[in-house]
């Protein structure tokens, strides 16, 4: 099996990079956590907004700060866990994008792990931890889901100029009234 970080370089991070984006109207430590280096988020379907102006639907997310591409190979590392019961919700994306606001959203439906809504790349995610590694070649506009080391999708991007990475959860259609999900070993690559 090729390791998909091959060939790669890692980008130097630090806690200063991670932006928690969460409801407006309640504090931080009510809808995350950061204990024995494990990013915990959860939200509610009835949570307000990230801000007071955004009209989108709840989220408790952490931005990847200082990492914004226009060009180039960035991939996104990170090992996930999902209790049973969170549905309908993106767990990571890469924000940023032509005729959408994403360019890639990986969600999690009934414990499998999606692309957007379909296709389905793995099942039976709940409640064990998972390596996802996400590759976007910005200058080809194609992207690269892995689980597990498993090259589990490939297709094109949907353009746009500035593009981040975004992981934690933001509720989708379908979704479960409580979402949570959980990262560790958190870590961006370049070439």
């Amino acid at each position: 099996m090729v390791d998909p970080t091959d060939g790669f370089t890692p980008v130097p991070l630090h806690q200063s990079n991670f932006e928690v984006q969460k409801p407006y109207d309640v504090p931080q430590n009510q809808r995350y956590s950061h204990i024995n280096g494990v990013h915990k988020l959860w939200v509610y379907s009835t949570d307000k907004a990230h801000t007071t102006t955004s009209h989108t639907a709840p989220r408790t997310e952490i931005r990847i700060r200082g990492c914004d591409y226009s060009s180039g190979v960035w991939q996104f590392e990170g090992y996930g866990y999902v209790p049973s019961g969170t549905t309908g919700v993106s767990i990571m994306q890469v924000f940023g994008a032509t005729h959408r606001a994403t360019t890639l959203m990986v969600r999690v439906y009934d414990g499998s792990l999606t692309n957007y809504r379909s296709p389905a790349l793995v099942s039976d995610t709940y409640n064990r931890w998972f390596r996802l590694n996400v590759i976007h070649d910005a200058d080809a506009g194609m992207v690269k889901i892995y689980i597990d080391g498993d090259l589990k999708y490939e297709g094109p991007d949907d353009g746009c100029k500035s593009h981040c990475f975004k992981f934690g959860v933001y509720e989708q259609n379908d979704s479960s009234n409580y979402m949570e999900s959980r990262w560790k070993e958190i870590k961006v690559f370049k070439k």
